[in-house]
């Protein structure tokens, strides 16, 4: 399989990936929650860029796809059916799943309208789907880019805003938006968990539920 060179770090750096979700749990819930508010709860559902399996399967979607072979392991272990595979070339037939999630996957694929042209095909009718993302003009996005270079993750990353998310997602044919938020102190200061609250704009993990 030819896959996204920007996968490399995470194969690498399996174990480190798995450890931020510890080290920042109250970030981590507070960004599960806000999935959780806006992912259907019934459904035949896919993570595209499923990771280690951190919000597939407490969220109870039971298939996903990485390119990241190292981080497979982990969400089958968690109880998830996953496959190792690229977001712009799904392994699965027309129009199988009732919802799909892709969670930060869009600032690390090579091609994000060909991925989101992907999650169209594989969704039937009606279908939704759920992206949530670090928001690049928030305080933490920007912080983020200031130390992208240093960052073993992010180093290939392209960060979006939420109105350049918005036309992706309306160029690929999805359409009905909905939004939340969250985090909106700095990472090293979030102690707690934060509620989900409406819109885009205040908080760096944003969410957005769109249909097909």
């Amino acid at each position: 399989m030819t896959g996204d060179p920007r996968a490399g770090p995470f194969s690498l750096h399996h174990r480190r990936y798995e450890d931020w979700f510890d080290r920042h749990r109250a970030a981590y819930l507070s960004e599960l929650l806000a999935v959780r508010a806006l992912l259907p709860w019934q459904g035949r559902g896919l993570e595209i860029g499923v990771g280690t399996g951190r919000f597939a399967a407490p969220l109870g979607v039971a298939y996903g796809i990485d390119p990241a072979a190292e981080m497979l392991g982990y969400a089958r272990a968690r109880g998830v059916h996953a496959t190792r595979a690229i977001a712009e070339a799904l392994p699965f037939a027309d129009e199988v799943f009732d919802y799909a999630l892709i969670v930060t996957t869009i600032c690390f694929v090579e091609d994000p309208a060909a991925m989101l042209r992907e999650a169209a095909r594989v969704l039937r009718p009606g279908g939704v789907l759920v992206i949530g993302f670090i928001d690049r003009n928030s305080p933490l996005g920007q912080d983020y880019l200031a130390h992208q270079a240093e960052n073993v993750f992010y180093r290939e990353a392209s960060f979006y805003s939420a109105d350049e998310v918005s036309a992706l997602l309306m160029d690929t044919g999805f359409h009905d938006p909905v939004w939340v938020q969250t985090l909106s102190t700095p990472l090293e200061r979030t102690r707690d968990i934060e509620p989900v609250s409406a819109g885009a704009g205040q908080g760096a993990f944003i969410t957005v539920r769109v249909r097909h």
